[in-house]
């Protein structure tokens, strides 16, 4: 039997905000996500990696590391780590920029097209665990509730630069 909502204790105490209470339970989910999530990666490949080959190919860009580190909020140095394993790995390449070629972007390779595929594939199991043991989720609308907060804090983000 699935529990109900007001059988499991919120993310916060009585009184406190809604919308506090929502991003301490987005927090405490990616928190325990992450942690099941990792068990699926390949050898050797972090979240942060593959949230960078993610981004790449989710929006089909090619990004300096400044622009990597400004959208993931970490510092340049962190994003430069993280590129220089992709591509020592050979995930992504550095390819100069088009209009300026002291400029080098960032780009995901056919081998990081492939690991990032086939590692969303590997999670299969994983999300169909997930899905079978919360029957009551509409998982639609719960994606759309969470689009549009990302791209709300996306939007902050970018007005603050």
């Amino acid at each position: 039997m699935t529990k109900k909502p007001t059988d499991i204790p919120q993310a916060g105490l009585p009184g406190d905000s809604v919308y506090f209470k929502v991003l301490v339970e987005i927090d405490m989910i990616a928190h325990m996500s992450s942690l099941a999530f990792s068990k699926f990666l390949p050898d050797g490949m972090t979240e942060a990696q593959l949230g960078v080959l993610n981004h790449l190919m989710r929006l089909d860009v090619e990004e300096t590391i400044s622009e990597l580190a400004d959208a993931f909020q970490v510092t340049q140095p962190t994003m430069s780590s993280t590129v220089r394993r992709l591509e020592f790995k050979r995930y992504v390449e550095l390819v100069p920029d088009p209009r300026d070629r002291r400029i080098r972007r960032v780009r995901a390779t056919e081998a990081g097209r492939r690991i990032r595929n086939d590692t969303v594939a590997a999670l299969k199991p994983f999300y169909e665990a997930v899905e079978a043991e919360t029957p009551d989720v509409d998982w639609d609308s719960c994606l759309d509730a969470l689009t549009l907060l990302r791209a709300y804090f996306e939007n902050k983000r970018d007005r603050a630069k």
